[in-house]
């Protein structure tokens, strides 16, 4: 067996049974332990994301909008482009339906994590206010559990390498930019491209949080709305079509008669389910920690204030825009054309519905959410890396980071998503685990903030 097949292989047996388990199993006892709060206050968590109660002088770094902004511009990336069309092309289109359980759960999950992000905020080698996993483990579980903290950063460190985004991004600029115009496509393009996309992002991370965070909460309105309106479109022209494909969700969701891979708890709908999971936790991360490590360096005075605003990522990221991508490639049937997968299979949907640009504005698309998302995920790893290290050093992370965009470049996609997929579980145990023993203190937060708003 190769190191690329040993990747694979475990990344498909560490997302077995124990790993789906805590993220949906989790996720419901959070969904009952709130009673479903993320639905009954989501006009209160819209009030928050304006401002409308914020506080002068309330520790944090950046708005409610920028957390957002910076959670969703890692999250609404190409995995929502790319992550949605490898799904479907192995698991057909009863996968969609799963990630939207998964999101569902998610939404409760994003709540307690962020909530008790905030709750249990400590302070770096410099005495700035941080958060995230690693704090909430410390500061709320105690020290002895400092080696449950280390295990996430060095997880989250190697997690949130962009080589996944590199890498389709990549294949995204060569096929529908540089094909089309007649340049010749090889590993030295390749590595240009990946040396670019470096050198790009080194412009923006060496910032810091406030620069990352004033790009993303730019580029994240404009690239949902720009890729709203381009799949709207599609669905427009192939109107007639929605509706069975929509039906067919649902059924094919228990028939599990498309999917590809390994038959798990005794059949191919096991399969199915762990494969949706998977895919959303990739997409939304909600469980993963990442969003924590977004939503505590808020400014705010109140944890409940930003687990209400936490819990539209999922919503946003899963509910919204991997629906609009499912349905893209759906209704034109591209999931069923042979030897495509990733961006690929998107883009023959957007060529079809649009023949004549639509390559064009699907590269559009891509690039934008793409270097969105290279952008923030520096900031969730160089967290983890000043947290292990000290925040003196944190910029040797980002070295290593703007590396690892030209390796992505020029790596194979079936080991990345392997590779990046273990990291994800070892990132989730930790973060789940810590929000299950605390999630009573989060829900005595959770009723203290209530009783005090009704007074």
């Amino acid at each position: 067996m190769t190191l690329a097949e040993a990747i694979v292989a475990f990344s498909e047996w560490v997302w077995d049974l124990p790993l789906v388990a805590l993220l949906t199993g989790g996720g419901l006892f959070f969904l009952i332990l709130t009673r479903f709060l993320p639905f009954r206050h989501l006009n209160l968590s819209l009030q928050i994301l304006a401002g409308r109660h914020d506080k002068e002088g309330d520790p944090g770094q950046i708005s409610h909008y920028q957390a957002l902004s910076v959670s969703l511009a890692a999250t609404v990336g190409l995995g929502s482009i790319s992550g949605v069309a490898v799904a479907m092309a192995m698991g057909g289109p009863g996968t969609i339906f799963w990630m939207w359980v998964a999101a569902i759960v998610g939404m409760a999950t994003n709540y307690v994590t962020c909530t008790l992000a905030v709750m249990y905020r400590g302070r770096d080698s410099l005495g700035e206010v941080q958060g995230g996993p690693m704090y909430v483990i410390t500061e709320g579980l105690g020290r002895k559990w400092w080696p449950l903290a280390a295990l996430f950063c060095v997880a989250a460190m190697f997690g949130c390498l962009p080589i996944f985004n590199a890498n389709q991004l990549a294949q995204a600029i060569e096929t529908l930019g540089l094909q089309p115009l007649g340049v010749a496509i090889g590993g030295g393009t390749t590595l240009a491209i990946g040396l670019a996309l470096g050198a790009l992002t080194a412009l923006v991370i060496f910032g810091g949080l406030q620069r990352i965070s004033h790009v993303a909460s730019a580029l994240v309105p404009s690239m949902v709305l720009l890729y709203f309106l381009a799949v709207a479109g599609i669905l427009i022209l192939n109107a007639d079509a929605v509706p069975r494909n929509l039906a067919l969700i649902f059924t094919d969701a228990f028939a599990a008669n498309y999917y590809k891979g390994e038959a798990l708890f005794g059949g191919a709908l096991g399969g199915l389910i762990v494969l949706g999971v998977r895919r959303a936790s990739f997409s939304n991360e909600a469980g993963i920690g990442t969003a924590a490590l977004a939503y505590s360096a808020a400014k705010t005075s109140e944890p409940v204030h930003e687990g209400l605003v936490a819990m539209l990522s999922p919503a946003i990221d899963t509910l919204l825009v991997c629906t609009l991508t499912a349905l893209a490639i759906l209704v034109t049937d591209a999931w069923k054309a042979e030897g495509l997968n990733g961006v690929l299979m998107t883009a023959q949907a957007f060529s079809q519905a649009y023949p004549a640009f639509g390559a064009p504005l699907l590269l559009l698309c891509a690039v934008t959410f793409g270097v969105a998302t290279l952008f923030s995920y520096s900031y969730f790893g160089m967290k983890c890396f000043a947290f292990l290290f000290g925040a003196r050093r944190k910029n040797f992370y980002n070295l290593f980071y703007v590396a690892s965009i030209v390796v992505g470049a020029i790596s194979t996609t079936a080991v990345i998503v392997g590779f990046v997929d273990i990291m994800f579980a070892l990132m989730a145990v930790p973060t789940m685990l810590s929000a299950i023993l605390l999630s009573g203190r989060a829900m005595n937060e959770t009723r203290r903030y209530f009783k005090v708003l009704r007074s």
